[in-house]
């Protein structure tokens, strides 16, 4: 059987300079110290006060949390002060030039002794769309010095944070197929190996068909500290040919992993193509074996003394297998003679059949008949058996009558159905920003709907031992378990081989929760109750909301005259515009809060996604449940993407992904995507894996300057919108640019915008075409403009202004149509406060508090009061502040005094158009379901100093 080693590792360093590895089988690795794991906990407990002074402000800084090190790989140690301090602006950073001169040293793999007797092993489902059924499972085969984990979709991450799951000692990552389901999670993990401690993490990562298609659609984002070093099983071996290779010359396994403790193994399974259909890379998937070694039994030293033999070598031989002679007799001693029973390794079976094709491979597949019940009457000569099978085959599959015919070969092994089934919706995966949504909706449920999976009719709790029902009156079926977040099945020590279900999560109901909160804060329920009064007030009278009494934390202010709402909200109707901030944290998923994407939801006419984080679909579900989230996804108008940074945009794949499954059969447009001119080579590259349905358009193409020249093009010549004389087209490109270089962010400018680089004049022109789509597009879904503002962040990055079209009330009047306006990530410029003028709502990043001006400074974020600056200049009607610093795990710090048309962003938070006047008038509530995470530690501050002076 063919091994491999090294040379099929996808290997990722924190060093620009590592050479690409030799041939090796040593698992080992330098481990860095991992900042991001030991700290994670801390960060959980620390809160700063709305206001630090200026001598903690150095203290502060030097404790600074890591993630923008993870999401750019850049190092801002060797930041020029004083420029920074007179342009207010990271220049380097936003030309994309911010790396550290500072050498890196290679990382090194290191020798670990593994013992295969003395070890614990298991294997235990990371219940990665359980609950929301938007990813495939992972699943971890842990050993005391070794970690692989099998598949990494969305979500990975942050369940791993939430349970305690330390990523940071994984050593391999395989993949069952190479697609958006399995792979979701692969970039944002590998950021944040990559940003551990000072030199980063290592991990490899296998995979079948073409894995490093994937890998090289990363490239634009992944860090340049990382290398990266590709190769997989059943690629082609030139980069144009067409056909992938046929699964014949795989009969064997390929042997991925061979040590003292374990033997893991791949099968792949190509079905064969249909006539007129093409093979796609996502059509390969893999069948991994693991088979753990057999352990020797006890040598019996009274035997062998019984024997006839003397204490010595030969004892040594007689353990090592080998017979010898008697010391006394002639006979020969076998090892059978003198040693207990040898105890069987352990085998467990990984599958993923996602169609029936895979399973008829499956069943031809002979590479696998050592490990069927009936093997020996198959001419085999071993007969290997199976502990343990864990199906990552979609439900519908394994009831088939050919699965569950492939599923009886394996006799008597436990099968755990992993599958996308509904299954433990009840039971939240992420349960602490759960409790965190069920409590701010037990304080407003109007800001703050209750989770669609807690909301869901008809829930069958199914006992874990349950055996699957068909829904057919087929043949029986093989006796199987579902599984269940956590669920184990130990392999070591042999004794208490099978399932251990004491990690499993319990039941979490939101009365639990609430009962929980009522504990801690008894004063919550007049909070609420005097929520409900407001809102109630607010909705018979719609008049001046007047204080309400009581308990003295609500003042009134002038700002929440009904007279002072803007035109737009005229008569305006719930179901015209709901904002949900489906993510709202900065660089990596957290307990609390998933990474940056906004829904705006025009209801019946359509929707749209501003940027799309990892796990955005995952977020989508947890909103509006299972089908409501499938509905929202086929009923997209357009998606945005502000900048390529990942914490941005790696959940697009698997949304572009889902929407085609869905709309497969139905006529319909391919998903307009607008972002930077980065993004779409990511994309590109992902469509040679599987079709993502899409057409992409670059942000730049949809700044104020490329619309007005479609405009003039489409009145000089509405027959042909995507033709035009030469002469006129060069007059229009000129005319754009001219239109660019004479804003304020005209290179010269202090607060310049690094999104087009000299000489690299913008034609317009070829993008007419899909200009005219997307303006169709807006108008279907009522909207009037989208112009995207260069912002100062890095290279390409862009601001976006929506706004909706006109409209008539009863009488003829003509009411202007509102305006949202979503900065990205950005520092303070002017540009985008002149996109904001009169904004009906402005979301604007804060990553950072007050008191860290050198940090915002220095990423080119903004902090809360800048952001609310630059609503209050733009002249805003409401701002809502998001993509919070992962250093404020539930809250931010903000000071109250500049609040007063403002509130903080929390996951799942749906802003219905017609509450915005009541937006401020919540938040000294919400502050007292978070007032005990509000305040300073400085005994936090020092271990974070004495932690960091240890890297």
């Amino acid at each position: 059987m063919p091994q491999i080693g090294t040379p099929l590792r996808l290997f990722f360093s924190a060093s620009p300079l590592l050479a690409p590895l030799k041939p090796s089988l040593s698992l080992g690795r330098t481990k860095s110290f991992s900042f991001f794991t030991s700290i994670s906990s801390c960060f959980s407990q620390r809160r700063h006060a709305a206001a630090r002074q200026s001598s903690n402000i150095r203290k502060r800084s030097s404790s600074t949390f890591k993630e923008d090190r993870s999401r750019y790989g850049n190092r801002d140690k060797g930041l020029l002060m004083d420029e920074t301090q007179s342009l207010a602006f990271n220049k380097r950073k936003a030309e994309g030039g911010d790396k550290s001169d500072k050498s890196k040293r290679n990382l090194q793999h290191k020798e670990r002794k593994l013992n295969p007797v003395n070890t614990i092993a298991y294997v235990q489902i990371l219940g990665t769309g359980l609950d929301t059924q938007d990813t495939s499972p992972s699943v971890l085969l842990f050993f005391d010095k070794q970690r692989f984990i099998f598949n990494a979709g969305e979500g990975l991450q942050r369940f791993c944070t939430e349970h305690k799951i330390k990523l940071s000692k994984i050593d391999y990552i395989f993949l069952s197929r190479v697609c958006s389901e399995t792979a979701g999670g692969l970039p944002g993990l590998l950021l944040t190996l990559a940003g551990i401690g000072e030199q980063g993490m290592s991990v490899n990562v296998w995979g079948p068909s073409e894995l490093k298609y994937l890998v090289d659609a990363m490239k634009c984002f992944i860090p340049h500290a990382a290398m990266v070093h590709t190769s997989s099983s059943g690629s082609t071996s030139s980069s144009e040919a067409a056909a992938l290779p046929n699964t014949s010359k795989f009969v064997d396994p390929i042997v991925l992993v061979k040590d003292e403790v374990v033997k893991i193994s791949a099968f792949l399974l190509q079905p064969s193509s249909s006539q007129g259909s093409a093979k796609k890379p996502v059509d390969m998937s893999v069948v991994y074996v693991c088979e753990l070694p057999e352990i020797m039994g006890k040598f019996d030293p009274v035997k062998a003394k019984a024997l006839g033999l003397k204490p010595g070598p030969k004892y040594r031989e007689l353990q090592l297998g080998n017979s010898v002679k008697s010391d006394r007799h002639d006979t020969m001693v076998h090892p059978s003679d003198v040693m207990d029973s040898s105890v069987p390794g352990p085998i467990v079976l990984l599958v993923d059949c996602p169609t029936e094709s895979h399973v008829q491979e499956l069943l031809s597949t002979r590479s696998l008949n050592n490990y069927y019940a009936d093997s020996s009457s198959n001419g085999t000569e071993t007969t290997k058996t199976v502990n343990c099978v864990i199906h990552l085959s979609p439900t519908s599959i394994v009831r088939s009558p050919l699965y569950q015919k492939w599923m009886k070969k394996l006799g008597s092994a436990e099968h755990i159905i992993a599958g996308h089934e509904m299954k433990n919706v009840e039971i939240p995966i992420l349960k602490s920003s759960a409790r965190i949504a069920a409590r701010l909706n037990y304080m407003c449920p109007q800001f703050f709907p209750a989770p669609g999976f807690w909301s869901l009719q008809h829930f069958e709790k199914s006992s874990s031992d349950s055996v699957i029902q068909s829904e057919a009156p087929v043949a029986k079926l093989c006796e199987s378990i579902s599984a269940e977040n956590l669920l184990k099945y130990t392999l070591r020590p042999y004794a208490h081989l099978g399932l251990d279900r004491s990690c499993i999560p319990s039941l979490m109901s939101p009365s639990d929760v609430i009962n929980e909160l009522l504990l801690e804060t008894p004063d919550i329920a007049d909070a609420a109750r005097l929520i409900r009064n407001l809102w109630h007030e607010y909705r018979e009278t719609k008049e001046e909301i007047h204080p309400v009494e009581g308990n003295g934390v609500m003042i009134e202010e002038p700002w929440l005259d009904e007279k002072t709402k803007p035109p737009c909200l005229e008569n305006i109707r719930r179901d015209d515009l709901e904002i949900v901030l489906l993510g709202t944290g900065s660089s990596q998923p957290s307990k609390y809060r998933n990474v940056s994407s906004v829904y705006i939801n025009l209801f019946s006419k359509g929707s749209l996604l501003l940027d799309c984080g990892e796990g955005t679909l995952g977020q989508l579900k947890r909103r509006y449940g299972v089908e409501g989230a499938d509905n929202a996804v086929k009923n997209l108008s357009c998606v945005w993407i502000s900048h390529i940074h990942a914490d941005h945009h790696t959940g697009l794949a698997r949304i572009l992904a889902l929407r085609r499954d869905l709309l497969k059969g139905v006529p319909h447009r391919p998903l307009l995507v607008v972002g930077p001119r980065q993004l779409k080579r990511y994309l590109d590259a992902y469509e040679r894996l599987e079709d993502l349905d899409m057409q992409f358009l670059d942000c730049r193409n949809t700044m104020k300057g490329s619309w007005e020249a479609f405009e003039e093009n489409n009145e000089s010549n509405k027959d042909s919108l995507s033709t035009g004389s030469p002469d006129n087209l060069e007059e229009m490109s000129n005319r754009v640019t001219t239109n660019i270089e004479s804003t304020i962010f005209a290179r010269g400018s202090p607060m310049q915008s690094y999104w087009k680089r000299p000489g690299s004049a913008v034609d317009n022109s070829p993008a007419f075409p899909l200009l005219k789509t997307l303006k169709e597009v807006l108008t279907e879904a009522g909207l009037e403009t989208l112009i995207s503002v260069p912002v100062v962040h890095c290279p390409q990055a862009f601001g976006i202004a929506l706004k909706a079209s006109e409209r008539s009330n009863s009488v003829g009047k003509v009411i202007p149509g509102w305006k949202i306006v979503y900065s990205g990530d950005t520092r303070p410029c002017p540009e985008l406060v002149e996109a904001s003028r009169g904004a009906t709502v402005l979301i604007h990043e804060a990553t950072f508090e007050d008191g860290m001006m050198e940090e915002a400074v220095a990423k080119n974020h903004s902090t809360t009061k800048e952001a609310i600056e630059v609503g209050d200049s733009a002249g805003a009607y409401r701002i809502i502040l998001t993509h919070f610093s992962q250093r404020y795990p539930k809250i931010p710090v903000f000071d109250d005094t500049h609040m007063h048309k403002t509130c903080i962003a929390f996951d799942m938070m749906s802003v219905n158009i017609a509450d915005l006047p009541l937006v401020p008038k919540i938040l000294p509530y919400i502050k007292l379901l978070f007032r005990n995470e509000m305040v300073v530690e400085d005994e936090l501050d020092d271990a974070m100093n004495a932690l960091t002076a240890t890297l």
